[in-house]
């Protein structure tokens, strides 16, 4: 374990609580039988291989930007956030007072919901894995697109492109046909919609401070019966972030994510399958570094303050 002091990262929790589940990045906790402890690691996985090195303030990046959009949507959907706030939590005065150092900043008490088994992917610009399917096959994910778009160009609207949750491996892109299949039409269509509605309410507020959010996903699950919004949103690890005054089209763009330790592991010989390879210095550094900027251009926050 690497506890966090004085700037050292948090690669995995072992609080003496009842585990839920174990992410790539979160660990999670039950907490009675209806709610549940998210802790957000400094792990980082690309590939789909997590990393052996973690990267210093990114879990508390990832949970504070959560609770950000968590705010700015709270008007349009129910979420599933109790508390932020360790000492509201209702956590054994143990765990409190001996791992407040493993939760402070980098936590959230929540309603337990019932995952939708899709992952709810909107995209603004052809970029990634739709830009693939698009030179092979003139479509993503079911969506026709005009002929000679270029690379990471805007798309007229934003398309929604679910996929479904691979357990192991990479997530298959799917059509809003197959998504109605798994969840039924009326949650599909829910889904749909809000997706949609969020990334453009998100977007807005991003562009006003320069960035460009080119795609996400989000994730929901259904609580006493309803809709909810849980889990991670518009974080740099389930988005892509580009500096809006670098953008142009034709070509990957400069972002403010782990793609610094994706351009790295590219140049190295590893089958990017686990173990992942030790990540130098200077790679941990210029991420954390990213990390902490799109922080602070969303919210005019510096994350060591928290």
């Amino acid at each position: 374990m690497v506890s966090e002091v004085k700037g050292e990262a948090i690669l995995e929790t072992h609080l003496p609580l009842t585990r839920f589940a174990v992410g790539k990045v979160r660990d999670i906790y039950s907490i009675g039988s209806d709610k549940l402890l998210i802790v957000t690691t400094d792990r980082l996985s690309a590939f789909d291989v997590v990393m052996p090195n973690p990267i210093p303030l990114k879990g508390k990046v990832l949970n504070n930007i959560t609770l950000f959009w968590l705010d700015h949507f709270r008007d349009i959907i129910p979420q599933h956030l109790i508390t932020a706030d360790v000492d509201e939590m209702g956590l054994p005065e143990n765990v409190v007072k001996d791992f407040r150092h493993e939760i402070e900043g980098r936590s959230m008490l929540v309603k337990k919901a019932r995952p939708l088994e899709i992952e709810c992917v909107v995209r603004g610009y052809i970029t990634g894995s739709g830009w693939k399917d698009y030179q092979r096959t003139g479509m993503v994910c079911g969506h026709k697109l005009l002929p000679g778009m270029k690379q990471c160009e805007k798309f007229p609207e934003p398309i929604f492109t679910p996929s479904t949750k691979a357990k192991a491996g990479h997530d298959i892109n799917i059509d809003l046909g197959e998504a109605i299949r798994i969840v039924g039409k009326d949650v599909a269509m829910r889904v749909r919609d809000l997706t949609i509605e969020l990334y453009r309410k998100g977007q807005a507020f991003a562009a006003s401070k320069g960035i460009i959010i080119a795609d996400t996903k989000f994730e929901f699950g259904i609580h006493d019966g309803k809709v909810m919004l849980i889990d991670e949103i518009l974080t740099p690890d389930s988005s892509r972030f580009w500096p809006a005054d670098r953008y142009e089209t034709g070509h990957d763009q400069p972002s403010y994510d782990k793609q610094i330790v994706r351009n790295y592991l590219e140049t190295l010989a590893w089958d990017k399958r686990p173990p992942g390879p030790e990540l130098p210095p200077d790679i941990i550094e210029k991420t954390t570094a990213a990390y902490c900027e799109i922080f602070k251009r969303l919210t005019g926050r510096d994350i060591r303050d928290i």
